[in-house]
């Protein structure tokens, strides 16, 4: 007997172009594993999904290969950042400072 499945939707985004897919998975897969049979990396080559940031419905999951799906759930996959966010708040802060100070910083 087929063990019984869910249905869940798995989405990544760029800019340009986003694509989401409707899966059919076994009850007990995980975030992880619903990203990598997805088949996503056919439409966008470059994603890594064993190593992607992962959420559901637009919260991060720290453990994907942990999070057991529910029925309707929303994979979502998250590009990698490309600064570091602790210091674009320096960055930001610094400029502020110096505004307030009366120029731009050097």
């Amino acid at each position: 007997m087929d063990k019984p499945s869910i249905a869940i939707e798995v989405v990544y985004a760029l800019a340009e172009r986003q694509k989401l897919l409707r899966l059919s998975v076994p009850v007990g897969t995980t975030v992880r594993e619903a990203a990598l049979c997805s088949g996503m990396q056919q439409f966008f080559p470059e994603l890594d999904l064993g190593q992607a940031p992962l959420g559901i419905f637009g919260k991060a999951v720290s453990k994907p290969e942990d999070r057991v799906l529910e029925e309707g759930e929303r994979v979502e996959i998250y590009r990698p950042l490309i600064a570091d966010p602790k210091e674009v708040r320096k960055q930001r802060a610094a400029k502020a400072k110096a505004r307030e100070d009366g120029g731009e910083p050097a």
